[in-house]
């Protein structure tokens, strides 16, 4: 499995932005997708998950303002982020869970700056 983030960038507070992660491979579908972040000095934590039957599961501090979906038609999973805060400035990595183990993206930069 490969899987390719992108949508980053620099926006500012209150802004809004929309991940996706692009996922190869027959098993996506079966696979419980999680996206996470890291900031520098900082662990990799969990932001959202959402298994193949579409229950998802947030982060406490990102309740209410971000959403996590999937598209099992295209293999790609999404993160809408509204009114996003500086202290959501990271690195975002999409992770897909399946029988075949952990398969992680590459990460792409949320930066929310004024």
């Amino acid at each position: 499995v490969q899987l390719q983030a992108s949508g980053g960038g620099l926006v500012q507070p209150g802004g809004s932005l929309r991940l996706s992660c692009a996922a190869s491979g027959s098993i996506f579908s079966l696979s419980t997708m999680a996206w996470f972040r890291q900031a520098p000095g900082n662990r990799r934590d969990l932001v959202a998950a959402i298994t193949s039957g579409g229950a998802t599961n947030y982060a406490d501090s990102v309740k209410g303002r971000f959403t996590i979906s999937r598209d099992n038609a295209k293999n790609t999973m999404y993160l809408q982020m509204n009114n996003l805060k500086p202290e959501d400035t990271a690195v975002y990595y999409c992770r897909c869970a399946s029988t075949k183990g952990l398969h992680w993206g590459q990460g792409t930069q949320v930066t929310v700056s004024s």
